[in-house]
């Protein structure tokens, strides 16, 4: 009778060892991705709105999109001023647009005054920009308009 001594159960001394697999799974990858898209598609219109104000209804072309990150005055119905988001007294309002002005911005300057918005306080902020030195004001209104 014949007897190993290597403890192989009759291989010689060499083991076989397993290939190594190098395959990534991207199936979580995907998962991961897609559920960013979604967070970014539901949370994207959310962070472009800016100060809430009932535009007037008016049929005009719609903006490009160079415009729409153009700087914006915006006109609530109690008649308080926002250049972007932060909120400005109307005394306030021509030195902070002059700096603009200084520093080299001379693009548009689009005004959002809210429909109820007395007609006297909307001339008056658009005579305040021109004052700065924009010479291109735009008024915004609602696009879907009927």
């Amino acid at each position: 009778m014949a007897m190993s001594l290597n403890g192989q159960g009759g291989r010689s001394g060499r083991r076989r060892r397993k290939s190594l697999n190098a395959e990534i799974n991207v199936t979580p990858f995907v998962d991961v991705m897609l559920v960013l898209l979604i967070v970014f598609m539901i949370t994207a219109p959310l962070l472009a709105t800016g100060i809430d104000v009932a535009l007037p209804d008016a049929k005009a072309k719609p903006l490009s999109q160079s415009d729409e990150d153009a700087l914006t005055l915006t006109i609530n119905s109690e008649g308080g001023v926002f250049l972007q988001e932060e909120e400005l007294r109307i005394e306030e309002l021509l030195p902070k647009l002059r700096a603009i002005v200084e520093t080299g911005y001379r693009e548009k300057i689009f005004i959002r005054g809210d429909e109820e918005l007395l007609y006297g306080d909307g001339v008056r902020v658009i005579a305040i920009a021109q004052q700065a030195g924009f010479n291109v004001v735009a008024i915004q209104t609602d696009p879907n308009a009927s």
